[in-house]
């Protein structure tokens, strides 16, 4: 039991390394000896637990797809509307990258630098489907307006949110990413949301970067 928990920790702590890595450098320019070096582990330890740099990064892409299901899945249950759930579980994803390199690594590997492998759906296919889901139930709740095309918008809005962290990952610190995820609700709410329901959403949007949390 104790080697199979101390197995646990190097590679929890192989993960973590190369998921800061990959962050910082990117998954080119990050070599399996820069990630025994920066893990403080052996190669050997590196070797027992992962073929190659592609395994590493696709042990990372898992990860951050269980924690996005695990905020999803959290939020779904407490009955908010359609798309104050949308809202909260993109700051519930904003959160996470903001806490630990994973998810932000995660994002970086899913922008070009590591094919996904199936049955790991893509993070983006994954949000968009998400995103059209809330959004046809915020139609039926009147949160939206009633003729806007769903799959654009769906599309539109994972555009959206990837490219205000790929950005923001260059121009400034991570911890801005709820701001700038704010920003971004505040210019879609005045295009779907209507009128008499806009404020609830607006105050929703600046109570939740406040929050930091969804």
């Amino acid at each position: 039991m104790a080697r199979q928990l101390r197995a646990e920790q190097t590679r929890a702590t192989i993960i973590a390394a190369a998921a800061d890595l990959f962050d910082r450098r990117g998954y080119e320019s990050t070599s399996l000896s820069d990630i025994v070096e920066h893990a403080q582990v052996t190669k050997g330890a590196l070797y027992f637990h992962f073929a190659a740099k592609e395994d590493l990064a696709h042990a990372i892409m898992e990860l951050q797809s269980k924690a996005s299901h695990e905020v999803t899945k959290d939020l779904d249950g407490r009955g908010y509307s359609s798309l104050e759930t949308l809202m909260r579980i993109t700051f519930g994803i904003a959160r996470l990258s903001v806490e630990g390199p994973i998810p932000r690594a995660g994002l970086r590997l899913a922008t070009g630098e590591v094919a996904v492998r199936p049955p790991l759906q893509h993070p983006f296919t994954e949000w968009r489907d998400l995103a059209t889901r809330k959004l046809l139930g915020a139609v039926k709740e009147s949160d939206v307006h009633p003729d806007i095309d769903v799959d654009a918008v769906a599309h539109s809005l994972v555009s959206f949110f990837v490219g205000t962290r790929v950005v923001g990952r260059s121009l400034e610190p991570v911890a801005h990413q709820p701001r700038r995820l704010a920003e971004m609700w505040h210019l879609t709410i005045r295009g779907l949301v209507p009128v008499t329901r806009r404020a609830r959403y607006v105050s929703l949007a600046a109570r939740l970067e406040r929050e930091r949390s969804a």
